[in-house]
């Protein structure tokens, strides 16, 4: 079932926890109630460049811990931008979708390995 997930690098990250599945399946489900994309949104919605960028990278962070290598590649995308002074919705949609979609794998390795 874990292999039928795209946005999450199982192998990698079971690895990371030193092969202890259980201990993986509970991070990933605390990684489900991180705020830090509702941080983004908010910092958007009142143009804070860097608030927005300060909780970019601590999402970033956590996705790379978990090898969500995907929801990695795309916040480290809008973290890039909003550096540069750009705050970008259509970036910012971007990781709200991969986020979306991570979320539905995480559920499907939780339910393996839990």
């Amino acid at each position: 079932m874990a292999d039928e997930v795209t946005y999450i690098n199982v192998a990698e990250g079971i690895n990371r926890v030193m092969k202890n599945t259980k201990l993986f399946s509970k991070l990933l489900g605390k990684f489900k109630d991180d705020t830090n994309i509702k941080d983004i949104e908010s910092a958007f919605e009142k143009n804070d460049i860097e608030s927005a960028r300060n909780s970019s990278h601590t999402l970033k962070g956590l996705a790379a811990n978990l090898a969500l290598t995907e929801l990695f590649k795309q916040v480290l995308e809008l973290e890039t931008q909003l550096k540069a002074g750009t705050m970008n919705r259509a970036q910012l949609a971007v990781v709200k979708n991969v986020l979306t979609m991570t979320n539905l794998e995480i559920d499907k390795v939780i339910e393996q390995y839990a």
